[in-house]
This record gives C-alpha cells, sequence and structure tokens, in this order.
C-alpha cells in the first residue's frame, strides 16, 4: 500500500500523534513516518520557500 508523504503530514496536522497514525494505518512503521517527515524537510529546505512563506525576508 502506498502512502503518500502529504496524507502523513495532514494527519500530524490534525493533531495525531504518531501512534494515532501507526494506528490508523498500520501498513506503517514508525520508520515511515520518520522517513515521511526528514523528505518533507529536504523538500522544503530551499531558500526560495522559505521566503515565499515568510520564514526569511
Amino acid at each position: 500500500m502506498r502512502i503518500r508523504v502529504i496524507d502523513i503530514l495532514d494527519l500530524y496536522a490534525a493533531g495525531l500523534s504518531s501512534e494515532a497514525i501507526l494506528a490508523e494505518l498500520p501498513d506503517l512503521e514508525p520508520e515511515d513516518l520518520k522517513a515521511a517527515l526528514q523528505y518533507a524537510a529536504r523538500r522544503l529546505d530551499h531558500l526560495a520557500v522559505m521566503e515565499r512563506v515568510g520564514i526569511l525576508h
């Protein structure tokens, strides 16, 4: 089963804990959640993105 990174991020944004996400999506393991967060962090670690969302001016 494929779970998109954005789906995991949406669950975190909705306030679910890692434990709740794993219970909701039993095909995932804790390492999958960590990998999704690492992927998102790498994708957002770009100067233009940070300027666009107001982190840097």
